[in-house]
């Protein structure tokens, strides 16, 4: 790497405000908010919407589409294809 063109990587916590859940990464985002980690440091803090805590997929709460019901009204409204038949 070249010296002087990359932004300085450092430890940063961040924070989902929907669970609370909060994990220690390395990023180049700065902040002015500051918390204290498990391990009696001080570390940036940075607040994200969503996370792997709080998102319906990773946490099993996500709907199924019914994607069927998508198809098949696509084809009564606009018919089906020759080469599809």
């Amino acid at each position: 790497m070249r010296h002087g063109i990359h932004p300085d990587s450092r430890p940063v916590v961040f924070r989902d405000r929907a669970s609370g859940h909060a994990f220690l990464t390395r990023s180049t985002l700065d902040s002015t908010r500051t918390i204290e980690w498990e391990d009696g440091r001080t570390y940036p803090l940075v607040d994200v919407e969503t996370s792997s805590a709080s998102h319906p997929f990773y946490t099993g709460t996500s709907r199924v589409v019914d994607t069927a019901g998508r198809v098949e009204r696509f084809e009564r409204r606009y018919g089906r294809t020759a080469d599809a038949r």
